[in-house]
């Protein structure tokens, strides 16, 4: 991981797209700083498409694709993504899997939460999980105490014994049954909504993200970029991104769109 300053300027310049993950960062210490959405603004301004991709549930994506900067937002790990048009007043939603399986599988997620509750102290629903459509969330440190690490991949791994797939976020265990994750949606997004095949079009990407469970993104685009607190991951994520700034969380994500704007307009970023 280079610093963000590494960043060559016509790698910068070149950039059309940004993709980034919401908690810790878009947001430090769980909340949304102004510098950070000021940044997707400025970003949208500029004619970079942005979209945030997050493990987050289907109830926030629906406002952050409504009221936020944005050309629309993955959500639930890959489960969906969800684009507002503000001229017919539409939402569009795509999910990977159908509302039947859907369904199906949130009755068998009804198990693992019961197993991973009786077998690991400490853990809890996570506070949103009334508002998610396709996985389970289980909170390691957003609302209750941290648990151990060993306590987190112990949650990872019964999810997986349950033959789910599971990803570690920086707040959450996040578990669902299907093949999809952040990558793939997030190609089905951009082409659908963007016009932009990803496979030929990832060196104008960039995607900024800060834990184990945005590894499918970091090794995907060659100039993926982690806020500082990635750091506190490595040697624990599959794939580590090109880039790392000197900030963490919100700030440190504007440390990367001052980076793609100043060489949007001829300056060198301080």
């Amino acid at each position: 991981m280079r610093p963000i300053a590494d960043m060559p300027m016509e790698t910068a310049r070149n950039v059309t797209t940004l993709f980034a993950d919401i908690d810790d960062t878009l947001t430090t210490e769980g909340r949304l700083p102004s510098c950070a959405y000021a940044a997707l603004e400025r970003l949208s301004e500029a004619g970079i498409a942005v979209a945030p991709i997050t493990g987050r549930p289907a109830g926030w994506c629906d406002m952050i694709a409504r009221m936020w900067p944005v050309a629309g937002v993955v959500g639930e790990n890959g489960a969906f993504y969800f684009s507002y048009n503000n001229d017919s007043r539409r939402m569009r939603r795509v999910f990977a899997i159908t509302d039947d399986q859907r369904s199906l599988d949130r009755q068998k997620l009804l198990s693992v939460r019961a197993r991973i509750l009786a077998e690991v102290p400490g853990a809890a629903i996570s506070a949103d999980q009334p508002y998610r459509e396709a996985d389970l969330a289980i909170d390691f440190c957003e609302d209750v105490a941290p648990l151990t690490t060993s306590q987190v991949d112990r949650i990872k791994q019964i999810f997986e014994e349950e033959g789910a797939v599971a990803k570690v976020s920086s707040i959450h265990v996040n578990g669902w049954f299907g093949s999809y994750d952040k990558l793939t949606m997030t190609r089905r997004f951009a082409s659908d909504v963007l016009g932009l095949d990803i496979d030929c079009g990832k060196d104008r990407v960039v995607f900024v993200g800060d834990s184990p469970n945005d590894a499918p993104m970091f090794g995907f685009f060659p100039h993926a970029c982690g806020v500082a607190n990635v750091l506190q991951f490595r040697g624990r994520i599959e794939a580590e991104p090109a880039f790392v700034t000197l900030s963490r969380g919100g700030q440190g994500f504007v440390e990367v769109a001052d980076r793609i704007l100043a060489a949007r307009n001829g300056r060198v970023a301080a």
